[in-house]
C-alpha cells in the first residue's frame, strides 16, 4: 500500500493582498469621516439636513468597502490554496 504525498506551496498570509489592505483602510477613513460628519451635524435631525444625511452615507459606505475588502481577500487565500 503506497500513499501519495502533496508539496503544497505555504504563502505568507501576513502580507496579504494589497487592494485588500487598501479597502480596509479606505473603509475605516470613511467610517472616521462619517462619524465625525455625524457628530458635527446632529443639532438638526432631519432629513432634510444635508451634512448628516452625507455622514449616514459615508457610515453606510464604509460597511459597504469593508465587506468587499473582506470578499477580495477571502477569494484571493482560497485561489492561492488551490494552486
Amino acid at each position: 500500500m503506497s500513499t501519495k504525498q502533496l508539496a503544497l506551496k505555504r504563502q505568507s498570509v501576513k502580507g496579504g493582498n494589497p487592494l485588500a489592505s487598501f479597502m480596509t483602510a479606505a473603509a475605516w477613513i470613511s467610517l472616521a469621516i462619517g462619524l465625525i460628519t455625524c457628530l458635527f451635524e446632529v443639532s438638526d435631525f432631519s432629513d432634510r439636513n444635508l451634512g448628516l444625511m452625507v455622514g449616514v452615507g459615508f457610515l453606510v459606505g464604509s460597511v459597504q468597502i469593508y465587506m468587499i475588502g473582506a470578499a477580495i481577500r477571502l477569494f484571493s487565500h482560497n485561489r492561492a490554496r488551490n494552486e
